[in-house]
């Protein structure tokens, strides 16, 4: 939101943002966007990621040095970060200590689907495209076989 923009002529600053419920330093904010270097880098690490989940840090580090780009760890982190991925490894088993605090019945089991439209499932997936993300959610009928798919650009 670009506060200054809204600002009311003849209106001070300090009264503006005294309205609009927001400190002064918001109202001077201007947000920095990734570089065309960097979104580079985070759409080669995406490929990777989706064909080998376990990559880290270092990994990457290693494999852009040997395409040539000279990056460093606590870039590849960072950019990790903003990503919002994380190495897939082996980490401690916390939840085999203590009993599950509430078991979800299977809601189905002694129903038998008798007629169309009795029983349906959804599936949601989040397809990655050029600029975002294509949803897709299918509705479908488990005795029967017929589904409804629909498509969200997100």
């Amino acid at each position: 939101m670009e506060l200054g923009k809204k600002l009311p002529h003849g209106m001070s600053i300090n009264r503006f943002c005294g309205q609009m419920h927001v400190c002064r330093s918001r109202f001077y904010y201007d947000p920095k966007v990734e570089s065309q270097a960097n979104l580079n880098l985070m759409k080669q690490m995406d490929e990777i990621l989706l064909e080998h989940p376990a990559t880290g840090v270092q990994k990457f580090v290693d494999l852009f040095h040997l395409q040539g780009i000279r990056v460093n760890h606590k870039r590849i982190s960072r950019l990790m970060k903003v990503m919002g991925v994380e190495c897939i490894y082996p980490q401690k088993c916390l939840s085999k200590g203590g009993r599950a605090k509430y078991v979800y019945p299977y809601l189905l089991r002694d129903i038998k689907a008798k007629h169309p439209n009795q029983i349906w499932s959804t599936d949601i997936s989040y397809i990655p495209m050029g600029r975002g993300f294509i949803a897709e959610m299918i509705l479908q009928s488990i005795e029967y076989g017929h589904s409804l798919s629909t498509f969200v650009l997100a």
